[in-house]
C-alpha cells in the first residue's frame, strides 16, 4: 500500500503508545473486510504488543480479547485521526484505520507516476543500508544434463538477485560450474575416442555430453577406460598443462553456450567460477585443518571432522578422500573463504534444491569450527523437484530443449487464436510469452514445493498463467496506445472524484500493496508472494477494463481513468520484470 499513508499512520500510533514508529511501520498490513470501497489498515496488539507494561512470559499466552479490546479502545482514543483517516474501530484487540478511497486514489497515482520504475521499492526499517550480496544459482555440471533442477535454481536465483538488487543493495551473481573429478578424466579420454570437433564447435553442451554417455557405456565392456580417466585427472590435480588446457577449453565452449541459453531467459551474470579453480586452495586447506588438528583420520583413511556440536544432524563431515584429494564440501569451503577476501560480502545465498541441506550445514559448521564468523552470513535457500517437464523428444536433458517446446507451442497457439495481432517478429513474441509461462508457473507457488509441469496448462492465457500476464500488460498498453493523453499532464488538473466506482476503488488500493508483497518475498524468500499478488492484479485489471470504459467517454473522465490504468501498467511491469519476465506491449 502507499508507504506515505503507513507512515503517517505509524507516526500517530507511536505517539500513543510507547512503541516506535520503525517497530509499527512493518506490521500495519490491508484488511480485507468484506465491503468493495472499504479500505482498511489494521494492527493487531497480540502482534505488535504496543503495551509497553505487558510481560515477555505473557506473550505466549493465549490472548485475552476483552483485555485486548480494552487497550486497544485506550489507544484509539489517544489518537487524532487526520484527513486522510475516516475513523478507527477497534475488534477483537485489532485496530483498524478507515481510509478515504479519493485520498489512497490521488496519493497512489501520484506515487506510482513519480516513481515508475523505483514503485514498490521502499527501504523499510533495520533494511535501509546498502549491503554486499553474493547469490549463487544454476551451477550446472559441465558435460551433464541441464536439468529442471538447474532450471528451477536458475528462475528462482534470478528472482532473488532482482529482488535485492531493486531493494538497493549490491549484487553479485555467481554460476559455479561443476568441472572437476573423476568424471572429467572420464570426458577426456572419452574425447580421445568418441569426440568430433566441429560437433564439438557447434553444440559443445550436447556434444560433450553424448560423449560422456558414449564413454560409460563404453567403459562397462572395457575396463581400461576408467584406469585412464583416473589417470588423466590424477594429472589434472598435478599440474599437467596439457589435461588443463583440455579441461579449460572445454569449460570456456560450454560457457559460451551455456550464455547464449541463459540471454534466451533473460538471465545473466556477474561471475562464471568452478570447481577447479579452487582445486589448490582446497588441499591447502586440508593441511590447514589436518596442522590446527581439526582434521582427523577414519579407518577408512578419510580426513573426517567432528561436528557433533555444532551440526548434530549431519555430525561427520569428510573433507579428503584416502588418497589425500579433496571433495566438492573442501572445495565449497574454498571457495567461501576466497570470496570473502574479494567480496567482503554481508550475506551470501545459495539457491539449491532442498536434498543438498546436508551440504550446507556442514559446510556452515566447518566453518564454524575454524572460526569463520561469515558461517553466520550463508543461507541456502531450497527448493523442491519438477515433476514432468520433458518435450516431444521424451525427457528434456538440455535447457534449449524446454525453452524451444514453450516458444514451438505457444507459436502454434497464436496461429490458432483469432484475436493474436499480426506481429513483425512472431518467434521473439513466441519466445517471451513462453519463457513468462514458465517462470510463472515455478515462482507462483511455494518453492519448497514439488510440483508437476503441464504444458498446456502452463501456456494457456486464461487462469494464472504468465500468458495472462502478459495479455493483461498488453492490454494496458493499448489502452493506453488508442487513448492517447500525455503523461506530463498535471495530476492538479485531474478530477480523481471520478474514480469512484468500486472497480476503481479497489484497483487502486490494490495497487498500493505492491509494496507489502515485496517486502514479504524479501522477508519470507518466497517469489509467489509477488507472483501472486500480480495474478491478483491481472484479474482486478481485467474487472476494471470491463466496467471502465475510456473510450466514448468524457475527456475528463478519461483522463482519470487513463490515469489508474497507467498506475496499473507501471505496477504490473515492474512485478513481471522482478520474476524475470520480459513485458510485452503487443499480442
Amino acid at each position: 500500500m502507499t508507504f506515505i499513508i503507513r507512515k503517517l499512520i505509524a507516526r500517530m500510533v507511536a505517539d500513543a503508545t510507547a512503541r516506535s514508529e520503525d517497530a509499527i511501520l512493518p506490521l500495519l498490513t490491508p484488511a480485507l473486510k468484506g465491503k468493495k470501497n472499504s479500505l482498511d489498515l489494521k494492527l493487531g496488539l497480540s502482534v505488535t504488543s504496543l503495551n509497553s507494561d505487558e510481560e515477555d512470559g505473557s506473550r505466549s499466552k493465549r490472548p485475552d480479547f476483552n483485555v485486548l479490546n480494552e487497550k486497544a479502545m485506550q489507544i484509539a482514543k489517544k489518537i487524532t485521526c487526520p484527513d486522510h483517516v475516516q475513523n478507527i474501530s477497534v475488534e477483537k484487540g485489532v485496530l483498524y484505520f478507515s481510509l478515504d478511497p479519493l485520498y489512497v486514489i490521488k496519493q497512489v497515482i501520484q506515487d506510482v507516476s513519480e516513481q515508475q520504475g523505483h514503485y514498490g521499492y521502499h527501504p523499510y526499517p533495520g533494511n535501509d543500508g546498502k549491503l554486499n550480496i553474493i547469490v549463487e544459482y544454476s551451477s550446472p555440471n559441465i558435460a551433464k544434463p541441464f536439468h529442471a533442477g538447474h532450471l528451477r535454481s536458475t528462475l528462482i536465483g534470478n528472482f532473488f538477485a532482482n529482488l535485492q538488487e531493486r531493494l538497493g543493495h549490491n549484487v553479485t551473481r555467481i554460476n559455479y560450474l561443476g568441472d572437476w573429478g573423476t568424471q572429467f578424466g572420464i570426458l577426456g579420454v572419452g574425447f580421445q575416442d568418441f569426440g568430433n570437433e566441429e560437433k564439438l564447435r557447434m553444440n559443445p553442451i550436447q556434444h560433450l555430453y553424448e560423449v560422456y554417455v558414449a564413454t560409460n557405456k563404453a567403459a562397462q565392456n572395457d575396463p581400461t577406460i576408467w584406469e585412464r580417466a583416473k589417470d588423466l585427472f590424477r594429472r589434472m590435480e598435478q599440474g599437467d598443462s596439457d589435461a588443463l588446457a583440455m579441461r579449460h577449453r572445454f569449460q570456456n565452449l560450454s560457457i559460451a553456450d551455456y550464455k547464449r541459453t541463459y540471454q534466451r531467459l533473460g538471465v545473466h551474470f556477474d561471475e562464471y567460477c568452478s570447481e577447479s579453480q579452487y582445486s589448490s586452495e582446497a588441499q591447502n586447506l586440508i593441511n590447514t585443518l589436518r596442522d590446527g588438528n581439526l582434521l582427523t583420520t577414519s579407518k577408512r583413511g578419510t580426513g573426517d571432522i567432528n561436528l557433533s556440536d555444532v551440526c548434530p544432524r549431519f555430525p561427520i563431515a569428510t573433507l579428503a578422500k584416502s588418497d589425500g584429494s579433496s571433495l566438492y564440501l573442501t572445495r565449497d569451503i574454498a571457495a567461501v573463504l576466497d570470496r570473502r577476501k574479494r567480496h567482503t560480502f554481508d550475506d551470501m545465498y545459495y539457491v539449491v534444491d532442498k536434498g543438498q541441506e546436508g551440504h550446507f550445514e556442514q559446510l556452515k559448521g566447518v566453518l564454524r569450527k575454524m572460526d569463520q564468523d561469515c558461517f553466520q552470513r550463508i543461507h541456502h535457500i531450497k527448493f523442491g523437484k519438477v515433476l514432468g517437464m520433458q518435450s516431444r523428444k521424451g525427457t528434456a536433458v538440455f535447457l534449449t530443449d524446454i525453452l524451444d517446446e514453450a516458444r514451438d507451442r505457444m507459436l502454434h497457439n497464436m496461429t490458432q487464436t483469432s484475436t493474436t495481432k499480426e506481429q513483425e517478429d512472431p518467434e521473439r513474441v513466441a519466445e517471451i510469452l513462453g519463457v513468462s509461462a514458465i517462470i510463472l508457473q515455478d515462482l507462483k507457488g511455494s518453492v519448497i514445493t514439488d510440483y508437476k509441469f503441464e504444458w498446456d496448462r502452463v501456456l494457456t492465457s486464461q487462469g494464472d498463467t504468465g500468458v495472462f500476464l502478459q495479455y493483461s500488460h498488453a492490454r494496458l498498453c493499448s489502452i493506453e496506445e488508442m487513448n492517447s493523453i500525455p503523461e506530463s499532464s498535471s495530476h492538479d488538473d485531474i478530477d480523481w472524484n471520478l474514480l469512484c466506482e468500486p472497480e476503481a476503488v479497489q484497483l487502486a488500493w490494490f495497487i498500493s500493496h505492491y509494496d507489502v508483497a515485496v517486502r514479504r518475498a524479501a522477508l519470507e524468500r518466497e517469489p509467489k508472494a509477488v507472483a501472486q499478488y500480480l495474478l491478483q492484479l491481472g484479474h482486478l485489471i481485467s474487472r476494471a477494463n470491463n466496467k471502465l470504459k475510456v473510450k466514448g467517454s468524457p475527456a475528463d473522465v478519461q483522463r482519470a481513468r487513463l490515469g489508474l490504468f497507467r498506475s496499473a501498467r507501471i505496477t504490473l511491469a515492474n512485478g513481471m520484470k522482478l520474476l524475470g519476465m520480459t513485458p510485452l506491449t503487443q499480442m
